[in-house]
């Protein structure tokens, strides 16, 4: 974690996986900025190897219900690319209702920023720009994360 760039979520916490074992993860964090899609990290305290964890929904649905406990109020979400799930590391996808329980927190949103300083730009050249933005920044995410 970069205590940077990194808003802590959740400190540590056990959870139970869908086979019974207890899960010890470290927390979850976010980045502290990004362009509207949020990546939400789940860091585990030991490698769960080759046991696939990021597919159990039991254990998803129990570090969901850890964020609700947090003050999230909005639908559950599901994985984030398979390239960023790792042996300590479970990525998940935020909706776009997380935005504003993540902004409570601190997160910025560069997309609104982004549309704010280019307002005269012609739609479909904002659109393109804010692609090519996102996509950098999915980059740089998954760059971070290794």
């Amino acid at each position: 974690m970069n205590n940077q760039t990194d808003i802590q979520l959740s400190g540590p916490f056990s959870v139970q996986d869908s086979s019974g074992h207890v899960r010890d993860i470290k927390g979850i964090r976010i980045f502290d900025e990004g362009y509207g899609m949020i990546d939400v990290y789940v860091d585990f305290v030991s490698s769960f190897e080759d046991d696939p964890l990021h597919q159990d929904q039991v254990l998803i649905g129990r570090i969901l219900g850890r964020l609700h406990a947090l003050g999230y109020r909005g639908p559950d979400f599901g994985l984030a690319d398979a390239g960023l799930q790792e042996d300590k590391l479970i990525v998940l996808q935020a909706p776009e209702s997380f935005n504003d329980f993540a902004a409570s927190k601190g997160w910025r949103n560069l997309a609104e920023e982004f549309a704010d300083d280019d307002e005269d730009l012609a739609p479909d050249a904002s659109v393109a720009a804010l692609a090519s933005a996102m996509e950098v920044d999915a980059l740089m995410r998954r760059l971070k994360a290794h």
